[in-house]
């Protein structure tokens, strides 16, 4: 709660500067898009979701997972548009590193990619490149973050989350003494808490940038 209240300050001061700080739901389990994502859509999505063709089959794969005694993870997605130019450094306070620890930072996060992410390992050089133009950036697989300093693109982080360990299934465990036992966790836990974990990210964005944002007017 702390942490979106914050953020909401947070874009008070973004938007005086006409930053927008954006989310929804990729992915919930394997059900979702890499592209295309429709972040108005989102706003009015039960679950957040940015792609209208895969929200209601991401609903089902919820209440199917909840009629298993299971939960599920999925990847949120935050967008920054109009970002400025400069945050960052390049070494010990690098904008992308920044970002990846407040995302770490919420609980159920287990990895964060920058732009491209992991797919960036498997391109070649040439074809990571966001080559420069008269008007700008080619393409953005850096994210907007360039050698840890935004270059003024926007900057797209996926956060990947897992699925809540508590839950009514039975698992395999020990007890106090170290025998084998079983345990099944009873009583209200959540199926899917990435919809609402979404917003702590949106939240974490807009703090990080923010206090980027004062940090260099304070350096200047």
């Amino acid at each position: 709660i702390g942490r979106v209240a914050a953020g909401a300050v947070a874009k008070m001061v973004l938007n005086q500067m006409n930053i927008k700080v954006k989310s929804g739901i990729a992915y919930i389990g394997n059900i979702g898009s890499d592209d295309n994502y429709d972040f108005d859509f989102a706003k009015q999505s039960e679950i957040y979701s940015l792609t209208p063709e895969f929200e209601q089959l991401q609903k089902d794969k919820i209440l199917e997972v909840k009629n298993q005694h299971n939960s599920i993870g999925g990847v949120a997605i935050v967008h920054i548009e109009n970002s400025p130019i400069g945050l960052g450094e390049p070494i010990y306070y690098k904008l992308d590193a920044i970002l990846a620890e407040a995302m770490m930072g919420i609980n159920g996060v287990k990895a964060v990619e920058i732009g491209a992410g992991v797919l960036a390992s498997q391109l070649t050089g040439f074809e990571n490149n966001d080559q420069i133009l008269q008007h700008g950036f080619e393409t953005n697989h850096s994210g907007g973050i360039l050698a840890g300093i935004s270059n003024g693109e926007d900057i797209i982080a996926r956060v990947h989350v897992k699925p809540i360990p508590s839950i009514l299934k039975t698992q395999k465990t020990i007890d106090k003494y170290g025998n084998p036992s079983e345990i099944s966790t009873e009583g209200r836990h959540d199926i899917c808490a990435i919809p609402r974990i979404n917003k702590v990210c949106e939240a974490m964005m807009a703090i990080v940038l923010t206090d980027h944002l004062l940090r260099q007017k304070s350096l200047g």
